[in-house]
């Protein structure tokens, strides 16, 4: 208190000097401790407005994601009513608008700036789905690592990534932007996408500041529908969905967004059991907390309040800054006047904020992330797109294959379909920064890698969609789908000419880029029927077809895989899409991506996953059907593709799996090896998945769950041997009192190469 009256004593520019550089003499007071100090050090220099303001986040204007928007930023920002924007992109607009705090507000404190770097900067890689597909923890660290170079050399010093909600619907436009379904890959990718964001030191200008995001349960509402009802039990929300959320913030994510949804009947903003007591008070976070899109008022049509009401709640929640609905900066004042809440609390959250600004060293150098020279060297560089295009052909699925793929660079090449020449929708949803109009198509791509050695001739053959209405829907953020008016049969009959003379067609079909994404929900995940005509039309050929499947989602597609002699699912690649897709059509790359979701048979089979419990009348193994056991009239229980699943050009033989003991006791490591042999005729990569099944469990355990995996490189004929190391924390759970143990007993060990696909041994463990 002495210190802070001395303070008060002399002008408040050398106050803020002061407080943003002295360093007191306390001994070993850690960084933390030390920031802490100094911004309590601020925080008594600041009016109530002033402590508002910093929780306060407007839109830029350069972009918008939702329909409310912000004015008048300029004069609320002299005012020291903003403490950060979002979505402005450059160096040189970013510094113009730092000026104005550091120049013409009254404390002169620094902005945070952030965007939505969601898988890539202008330098785009797969979409997070995609991302997911490579099981390659270093590859995917290494896209967070170059985005985060690109964007804070461009003035960004917060992303809101990763996405770490666990989906099992795929009717839920979002999947395409999460890990997909488990969430043992979901957490080591949560933990990757932090450290290439955060890097070990966030005051270097060439990190940024992740936002681990939705908090929580945003990827399970009710019918696939975005924004709709979450309800599930606790017991769940642990085992199930947390554990992404929870590494992210063990990793030491610097903020934490919440979900729109509601959780257990309130919406998370206001949800102070999730903001305080599990975030906290249990997973101890100690960043800042900032609201989705209007996510406050928006709960005034949840049902639980008016603006005043529903921003008491949400500050009381542990919520510290509101992005772009201004109910803090306009009723906090009076709630505290009316003793609805205290100046504690609104002091608590601007210190979390302003903490957050030293640790980006915001107060050092306010403009440290703004160089437009900077920017010049190191944004969307020829290096970066080199990586982007290896990490783009490693995210890609080879679902099915009879002996067509890969394909050589000779002959005639019919490549036919609405994104075979679409270059803008290569990037894929959430890629506002990207630079659409530079992105390689696959028309691009094939002709840039025959090199004049195969002739391609190219055909549009069908629309996206035929509903012209719906694909105007799906048509937006800059990325057209060219709608070709001419009738469906004209389209088709030109594609047919096209492959007259063709030795193989390519086939690029599937959805486009919004298509998925936010506020994308679809209730039919089939392949839109007029392409659908178009690829029958083409088999009627009689012609080697490969369908190159662009999608965000996983989509049924069974009928594909009936007649069709080959998929490769590229889902949305980026910026190097068409080069890297063509690097691995010609075999210069051998697929090695497995999928993170599961592909049902038809919709009705959502939500399907393939760690779900058994029932007390299972369908026993290899059947179809049986009276009074869980399973459909129609279809079986079976996933079209099941999660781990991708093939390759080349095979892969598993041995037997061995196990070092068959009885543990206590803490001792249980070693599972394998053998897996290359057997094929070309080099390749795959991902030796080990997955646990708790036979018997004081709650009901899941089939098998995801417990670790390795990527291993095999040239042609070699053997390695693959060994994971088992321990007792490999085996824990939540119980029903929600204590995380494990319990002594009989467990399955499995390994192979998908999830349906695995050797199994059971040992016993006892305590």
């Amino acid at each position: 208190m002495k210190r802070i009256l001395q303070f008060l004593l002399i002008p408040v520019s050398l106050t803020l000097l002061l407080a943003w550089n002295w360093n007191p003499s306390k001994g070993n007071m850690t960084l933390d401790q030390l920031y802490t100090y100094k911004a309590d050090s601020i925080i008594a220099l600041m009016t109530l407005d002033e402590k508002i303001g910093q929780l306060n986040l407007p839109a830029s204007g350069d972009f918008t994601t939702g329909l409310a928007s912000s004015s008048n930023i300029a004069e609320k920002i002299k005012a020291g009513s903003v403490g950060g924007l979002f979505n402005i992109k450059t160096a040189e607009k970013i510094r113009v608008v730092q000026k104005i705090a550091m120049e013409e507000s009254r404390l002169k404190i620094p902005m945070i700036f952030g965007m939505d770097v969601i898988h890539g900067y202008e330098t785009l890689f797969p979409i997070p789905i995609g991302i997911s597909s490579i099981w390659d923890m270093e590859l995917v660290e290494k896209s967070a690592r170059i985005a985060a170079i690109e964007a804070s050399a461009d003035g960004i010093n917060w992303t809101f990534s990763p996405m770490t909600d666990i989906s099992r619907d795929p009717r839920w436009g979002r999947v395409s932007e999460g890990s997909g379904e488990d969430p043992y890959l979901g957490a080591q990718i949560a933990k990757a996408m932090v450290k290439g964001y955060q890097g070990d030191d966030l005051s270097l200008n060439n990190t940024i500041m992740a936002c681990v995001k939705h908090f929580a349960l945003y990827g399970a509402p009710e019918g696939g529908r975005d924004y709709n009802t979450v309800d599930m039990s606790r017991i769940r929300m642990y085992n199930e969905y947390f554990l992404p959320y929870q590494a992210a913030v063990d990793a030491g994510v610097g903020s934490v967004m919440t979900s729109f949804n509601e959780v257990e009947g309130i919406p998370a903003s206001a949800n102070r059991w999730l903001m305080t007591d599990v975030l906290r008070n249990q997973w101890g976070f100690d960043g800042f907390v900032v609201t989705d899109y209007t996510a406050i008022n928006e709960m005034i049509d949840h049902g639980i309040g008016d603006l005043q009401k529903v921003s008491e709640l949400s500050l009381k929640a542990g919520v510290d800054m509101d992005m772009v609905g201004e109910g803090f900066l306009i009723t906090l004042k009076k709630s505290l006047e009316e003793g609805k809440i205290t100046e504690k609390q609104i002091d608590d959250a601007c210190r979390r904020i302003l903490i957050a600004k030293y640790k980006l060293g915001l107060f050092d150098d306010p403009y440290r992330y703004a160089d437009p020279e900077r920017a010049k060297k190191e944004v969307f560089t020829a290096q970066n797109r080199k990586v982007a295009r290896e990490i783009a052909a490693q995210s890609f699925v080879l679902l099915k294959n009879n002996n067509i793929l890969p394909i050589q660079k000779k002959g005639t090449i019919a490549l036919i379909g609405p994104l075979a020449d679409n270059k803008e929708n290569m990037a894929g949803t959430w890629s506002v920064a990207g630079r659409f109009e530079e992105a390689i198509s696959l028309t691009e791509g094939l002709k840039k890698a025959v090199g004049g050695k195969a002739n391609i001739i190219y055909a549009k053959g069908a629309n996206v969609v035929a509903d012209s209405l719906l694909e105007s829907r799906v048509s937006i953020f800059g990325k057209p789908t060219y709608r070709d008016n001419r009738p469906a049969e004209v389209l088709i009959q030109e594609a047919l000419d096209a492959a007259k003379d063709a030795d193989v067609i390519v086939a690029a079909l599937g959805e486009s880029a919004e298509m998925t994404g936010e506020a994308s929900s679809m209730s039919n995940i089939e392949l839109p029927e007029n392409q659908r005509d178009l690829l029958k039309a083409l088999l009627k050929t009689g012609k080697p077809v490969v369908m190159v499947l662009f999608t965000g989602r996983p989509l049924a597609l069974t009928w594909e895989e009936e007649n069709v002699p080959t998929i490769l699912n590229v889902w949305f690649a980026g910026s190097e899409a068409g080069d890297a897709i063509a690097d691995v059509l010609f075999g210069d790359v051998n697929p090695s991506g497995k999928l993170s979701a599961t592909f049902p048979q038809n919709v009705g089979q959502v939500p399907i996953y393939y760690n779900h419990k058994n029932t007390g009348r299972p369908l026993p193994e290899g059947q179809w059907f049986q009276k009074f056991r869980s399973n459909y009239l129609d279809v079986s229980n079976d996933p079209l593709y099941p999660f781990g699943f991708g093939l390759s050009y080349t095979n892969f033989k598993y041995g037997e799996l061995k196990l070092s003991g068959n009885s543990l006791k206590g803490n001792q490591t249980l070693k599972a090896s394998i053998t897996l042999t290359n057997s094929g005729k070309y080099d390749g990569k795959e991902v030796v998945q080990l997955y646990i099944r708790d036979l018997v469990g004081s709650v009901t355990r899941p089939v098998k769950e995801l417990k670790g995996f390795r990527k291993v490189l095999l040239k042609a004929g070699e053997t390695k041997t693959i060994s994971f190391d088992i321990t007792p924390e490999d085996l824990k759970f939540y119980n029903s009192d929600l204590d995380f143990v494990w319990e002594p007993g009989e467990f399955e060990i499995m390994i192979g190469g998908n999830s349906r696909d695995v050797k199994v041994s059971k040992v016993d463990w006892k305590e």
